[in-house]
């Protein structure tokens, strides 16, 4: 990938990583080095110490709860939960994130290439 090319990636992925998180939680709740793995292997964070301040910032919101679960080898798990607000904001942003795509498409469709 070119650095051009690097610089919008990693653009978009700030934009929507935390909608992207709240989309895993809608699901199932998931312990933070679970979430971090399925983040990292969809690329969409690069390791799991970017994610933890950004889950720090979406309790902060309202957005996710934590519940802490004893591990029987090692530290304790911290699991997340998407909140009210959090699938409030997660229905939102689809619904913001479909038009949108849409309208881009459309747009690169008709102008790009020509």
């Amino acid at each position: 990938m070119t650095e051009s090319a690097e610089r919008i990636a990693t653009n978009l992925r700030k934009g929507v990583l935390e909608y992207c998180v709240l989309a895993i939680l809608a699901a199932n709740e998931r312990y933070g080095l679970e979430l971090a793995g399925e983040l990292q292997s969809r690329g969409l964070i690069a390791s799991e110490g970017s994610l933890y301040p950004l889950l720090a910032r979406m309790r902060e919101n309202g957005l996710v709860d934590t519940r802490t679960v004893a591990s029987g080898s090692g530290r304790p798990r911290k699991y997340y939960t998407i909140t009210p607000l959090g699938r409030e904001q997660l229905t939102t942003f689809a619904t913001v994130w479909r038009t949108l795509s849409t309208e881009v498409d459309t747009i690169l469709e008709e102008h790009h290439d020509r």
